[in-house]
Order: C-alpha cells, then structure tokens, then sequence
C-alpha cells in the first residue's frame, strides 16, 4: 500500500478524533473532574424566587441592614438594633462554592442582637451568606459573597 496525501490526511483525522474521544471519556468517567450543581433543589429554588425579590425589598427598607465582622471566636452577625432581638426568627446559610461538605445551616437562636458562628466551622476563603429572617410576620433576606 503506498502513503500518499489521500492516506495521511484520513490518518490525521483519525488520530485528533480519537485524541479528543480520550479526553472526552477521561473528563466523564474521572470523579476527580465531577461537578455538581449549585445546588440539589435548583427547580424548587427557582419558583421561590420572587418571594426572594420581595424579602430583599423589605431589607433595603431597614434603617440599618445586617452586618457580619469576623472575630478571633469565628463569624459575628448583627441584626440591626431598633429590633428586639427575642423577636427575630429565621435561618443562616453559609454555601461554600468550592466543597459543598463545608456548608454550615443553622436556626438563629439570638441572646443579643448578635449571632455568632464558631470559627472552627469556617475554614479561611470565599463563602455566600444567606440569612433568611424575619421580624413581626415581615420577612427579610440578607445574602451576600464574603471573604472570610
């Protein structure tokens, strides 16, 4: 059989499909490339998403709105002082992007306007918090990317 032009550009076809069929079924089957998504309940969390438009909406009109501060005991949140704070109810999400094993819930259970999240549950990086709250049947969303 003689190799001519017709012969290598059919080789050459072969060896890139097959070059990107390798990778292709090495990024499928490796659980080391798995990605999952944001999260489990995405269709669910979409149909709830104008009631999320309208508890931000409720938060812009706070005098003052949450703030959080990182301290040497972990995540400090303060809810804002013209409320009392046995009064105010809800839950704190933190998401972690990259290791969905770190995301931290928990019930807000207030001694003083301040929650505070121990340090040994945040490891250093990017987060999202999400505070769902409310306060005299008003509710309130609070979410925000930070740095901790």
């Amino acid at each position: 059989m003689k190799f001519n032009w017709g012969t290598g550009i059919v080789l050459a076809f072969v060896a890139f499909i097959s070059f990107i069929m390798y990778f292709v079924i090495n990024m499928s089957t490796d659980k080391k490339y798995d990605h999952d998504l944001v999260t489990e309940q995405y269709y669910s969390k979409e149909l709830k998403f104008q009631e999320d438009i309208d508890k931000k909406k409720n938060s812009r009109l706070l005098k003052t709105d949450i703030f959080w501060k990182k301290t040497q005991k972990g995540l400090a949140i303060t809810f804002p002082k013209q409320m009392e704070y046995n009064k105010i109810k809800g839950k704190v999400f933190l998401y972690r992007p990259s290791n969905k094993q770190l995301d931290y819930e928990t019930e807000i259970s207030l001694s003083s306007h301040t929650l505070l999240i121990p340090d040994e549950r945040l490891v250093g990086g990017r987060w999202n918090i999400y505070i769902d709250w409310e306060y005299e049947n008003t509710p309130y969303l609070y979410n925000k990317k930070i740095e901790y």
